[in-house]
């Protein structure tokens, strides 16, 4: 099993081969989340905007705003991530990592009892469910707060790998929609 770091470096590479069709397998992603039985179950679920080499679930963003569920994403604050409420498309800014972000909201989301399903990205997640972080440990500080939700990791299909290092922090997910 490599480290955590050689199988960074790896996907890194991987992700420069394959830039052309993560806008297919966005979509792709998005179409199998949304006839998941789960998804339509859901009343309060945390998503996130992804960065450039990460599935593209804005699909899912609107589709969950405009029917009215309660959409969460995740704001970097310090070490930490709070959670706020998506609230359409403008009222996102780029925050840290020139990630877009929620604003305006004075208070974050603690209710973390209400998610009901949370869509996880990571570098790569084996089988198991365990996840390949880009090792700030974001993710891993969020994850002990949401045990009730189901988890599902998203990724695209040379991020599904046949192990991850675990270490005794690492929480995995529940479930990897792989290809």
């Amino acid at each position: 099993m490599e480290d955590k770091a050689t199988l960074r470096k790896e996907i890194r590479r991987l992700k420069g081969l394959h830039q052309e069709s993560f806008p297919c397998w966005s979509t792709d992603i998005c179409q199998r989340v949304g006839q998941m039985a789960r998804w339509h179950q859901a009343r309060t679920v945390l998503l996130y905007h992804a960065l450039p080499d990460e599935p593209d679930l804005q699909a899912l963003l609107d589709e969950a705003f405009l029917s009215g569920r309660q959409v969460l994403l995740p704001v970097v604050v310090g070490d930490d991530l709070v959670l706020r409420h998506y609230e359409g498309r403008e009222s996102l800014r780029e925050g840290a990592f020139h990630i877009l972000e929620p604003q305006g909201e004075d208070f974050p989301f603690e209710q973390y009892h209400q998610i009901d399903l949370a869509l996880i990205p990571g570098m790569a997640f084996d089988r198991e469910g365990h996840r390949l972080g880009r090792g700030r440990g974001y993710y891993d500080r969020l994850l002990p707060r949401i045990p009730q939700a189901h988890t599902l990791g998203v990724c695209f299909p040379f991020q599904l790998l046949d192990a991850i290092p675990s270490e005794p922090h690492d929480i995995p997910v529940c479930e990897v929609l792989g290809f």
